[in-house]
């Protein structure tokens, strides 16, 4: 049996796959609200050539020598791991298999975007990059891809993350990033939210807001988005890429292939390229997103056009959402407190290619418990809702006896979500 299939290091993906070449039906274009040309403003936001990515249909976008250089650097190919201990466990003949996307330096899938899109800010001549952040994966990804750019790097990170998490602050300090609260007194979106509302715990749409309204006062500096657009998908499909040639290594078909969801990057990176065969009629998969039922974004929110931050200064995109002014409760899984999600896994949903399945927080902390028991590796709050729906899946084989494959993308590790899981160990967590 193989415990972990290992890609050796030349195996790094050479493009990224974009699947608006093979959507079932064409994705609705982004558009300006009444009165307002949000898209006329998109280059003095974005990096032009991300912009470039946004709108493209090219099936395959080349990867440049000098970002795949920094992917082998800094760990991909990623393992994929057999959940043996975790199978054994629960005493099914399911198959367990998960992708470690925790092995990065950040502990997340985040650095495959991060580094995209620094290296093309600074091929543009860009200082400095703006960006939010929820629980930190995406804030010190950004802080470290800056970095190695020599790049500057502010970051809003939603308050309630920002006191929860606090030694993610301290690895984006390590990497020079700054680290702002969000609602913050350093713009004036967020000044004008304290005022109305002190006790905020603030959103990702508050955090990005702030951050695009840096950007827009500064010709030098750029927003880069740690989720939801479509450009920040393509280039999380290195990890579809990789699962495809690691479950051939394995002789394995996949049954149920499981992400958690909050904006998209990471369930879209690892499924779209199966996605496309399931658009073609040449699978039978399933494809599982796993929200909080905290923020039901897929399973409770309209599919209709939105902004994409608090104010308003995106242009509206057509996608599930809960309101562009929604505040999602507390829960410790901050990378999912969004309120909407990327346009392609909306269309995907909508035309029933994704089943979107909620979970509540003390049951995905009870999972990931579980995981780390068997399988020795703590997972993310927010990989925990993946978790949480890949043993569910496993005790219904037992029940039927099917050998399903199921395969999980283990977006992160859990090393600095410890105040999460002593709330959960000591009996003080709240559920969702």
């Amino acid at each position: 049996m193989d415990y972990k299939i290992d890609l050796p290091s030349d195996e790094v993906a050479k493009n990224w796959y974009n699947i608006n070449a093979d959507l079932p039906v064409e994705l609705p274009a982004p558009k300006n609200s009444e009165g307002k040309d949000q898209i006329g403003t998109l280059p003095d936001i974005f990096v032009g050539e991300c912009l470039n990515q946004e709108f493209s249909n090219e099936r395959y976008i080349k990867i440049p020598k000098e970002v795949r250089e920094l992917y082998q650097r800094l760990g991909r190919p990623t393992p994929l791991t057999r959940a043996v201990g975790l199978e054994r466990k629960l005493n099914t003949p399911a198959k367990i298999y998960y992708k470690r996307e925790d092995t990065s330096p950040t502990g997340s899938h985040k650095l495959n975007s991060a580094i995209a899109q620094a290296y093309f800010a600074k091929k543009e001549g860009i200082e400095k990059l703006t960006t939010e952040t929820g629980a930190g994966q995406w804030g010190t990804a950004l802080s470290l891809a800056a970095s190695l750019m020599g790049l500057k790097a502010n970051v809003y990170m939603v308050r309630v993350s920002y006191d929860q998490k606090p030694f993610r602050k301290t690895i984006m300090r390590m990497y020079d990033g700054n680290v702002f609260a969000s609602p913050s007194s350093r713009t004036e979106v967020g000044r004008k939210i304290l005022d109305e509302m002190p006790d905020t715990p603030g959103s990702l749409g508050i955090a990005i807001s702030e951050a695009v309204e840096e950007a827009l006062a500064d010709d030098k500096t750029k927003y880069t988005l740690g989720s939801v657009l479509n450009h920040v998908v393509l280039h999380q499909t290195v990890i579809g890429q990789e699962i495809e040639k690691q479950l051939e290594i394995a002789e394995e078909e996949p049954d149920v292939m499981i992400g958690c969801v909050g904006g998209g990057s990471n369930f879209g990176g690892a499924m779209f390229p199966f996605l496309r065969e399931k658009i073609k009629g040449n699978t039978d998969c399933e494809f599982l997103a796993v929200e909080p039922s905290a923020c039901p974004t897929l399973t409770e929110g309209r599919y209709d056009y939105d902004f994409g931050d608090n104010v308003g200064f995106t242009p509206l995109l057509k996608m599930y959402t809960l309101g562009h002014d929604f505040i999602a409760p507390a829960v410790h899984a901050g990378g999912l407190r969004y309120h909407g999600m990327n346009s392609q896994v909306s269309l995907l949903t909508h035309e029933g290619y994704i089943t979107p399945v909620t979970a509540h927080q003390t049951d995905v902390f009870a999972a990931g418990k579980l995981f780390a028991k068997c399988e020795g590796v703590i997972p993310a709050p927010e990989t925990d809702h993946a978790v949480k729906v890949a043993i569910d899946e496993a005790k219904k084989c037992k029940e039927t006896g099917e050998e399903k494959t199921i395969v999980v993308n283990f977006s992160g590790h859990g090393l600095m979500d410890f105040k999460g899981y002593e709330s959960y160990l000591d009996g003080t967590m709240k559920n969702s």
